[in-house]
């Protein structure tokens, strides 16, 4: 049997121990179920089927969220039987997102058509903006007012046709803050992505330091450009930049008003001290 051949196997079976049910299962023992390292593991399940294997486990959790969704049954439900420790993990869970081609952000949108709308969200009044592919855009108004969060999110794709179509931008805003999923269609270099990325990973009631997020990111001293691609972030909430704090304790900064930061993390039963 070829080398090749037998990882195939190997990574099939330790897909089929996760489909049979095994939940959760950490990178540690699923390794250990194969016979072999966790690097090694690891770099051979990505190989092989393409994603990590956490990515693996968040893409079965996902396909069950939605199945149980469609059958319109309680969120604290859908989160209990998924043994999520809440709606909130729910909620992170359905974040999907989509990076826009290299060429669309050379072109800076150049020709993209953007629907936007002002709605009232359950943080506060927000200006939302999507494409065809998901949501690109969310600022929140509270201390810069409506026009100047407008004109803060326009500026971020010059290139692109801007049509207001609230009631279109308010039914797709409203299932993503209440938790029902989201698509996102994001636009930055590499290096921004890769930040955005990894604010998806950081549970709702927690929060991780300007250092500590380079650090995870293998770039320990990359800690000033992390924030900011973090403060570059165009999409509030639902990419949670809001849990990225001062490695003091302290607040930091935030795009939309460090008002509307302390509400975000207050809500997710965080309190921290002022500057």
């Amino acid at each position: 049997m070829g080398e090749q051949s037998y990882h195939y196997q190997v990574i099939a079976r330790a897909i089929g121990v996760l489909e049979a049910g095994a939940g959760d299962l950490s990178l540690s023992d699923l390794a250990k179920r194969c016979g072999m390292s966790v690097a090694h593991f690891q770099r051979i399940f990505s190989a092989c089927a393409g994603i990590s294997p956490k990515q693996y486990q968040q893409f079965r959790r996902l396909v069950a969220a939605r199945d149980l969704l469609r059958r319109d049954l309680p969120l604290p439900e859908v989160a209990d039987v998924l043994e999520l420790s809440g709606t909130g993990r729910l909620y992170d869970l359905m974040i999907r997102w989509e990076a826009m081609t290299p060429g669309d952000y050379a072109r800076r949108g150049q020709g993209q058509r953007i629907s936007w709308g002002g709605i009232d969200s359950p943080y506060g009044r927000a200006v939302v903006m999507a494409t065809e592919v998901g949501i690109c855009g969310i600022g929140f108004v509270a201390e810069r007012g409506e026009a100047a969060v407008f004109a803060d999110l326009v500026a971020r794709w010059p290139g692109a046709v801007f049509e207001k179509a609230e009631a279109q931008i308010e039914a797709l805003a409203g299932a993503a803050f209440q938790g029902g999923g989201a698509a996102l269609h994001l636009i930055g270099a590499p290096f921004r992505l890769k930040v955005w990325e990894a604010l998806l990973s950081i549970p709702p009631g927690e929060v991780i330091s300007y250092g500590a997020l380079a650090q995870s990111l293998g770039q320990p001293r990359a800690a000033r450009a992390v924030g900011q691609a973090v403060g570059a972030n165009p999409v509030a909430l639902l990419i949670p930049c809001h849990r990225v704090i001062r490695a003091s304790g302290a607040f930091g900064g935030y795009h939309w008003g460090e008002g509307v930061k302390a509400d975000l993390l207050a809500k997710e039963g965080i309190s921290l001290g002022a500057e």
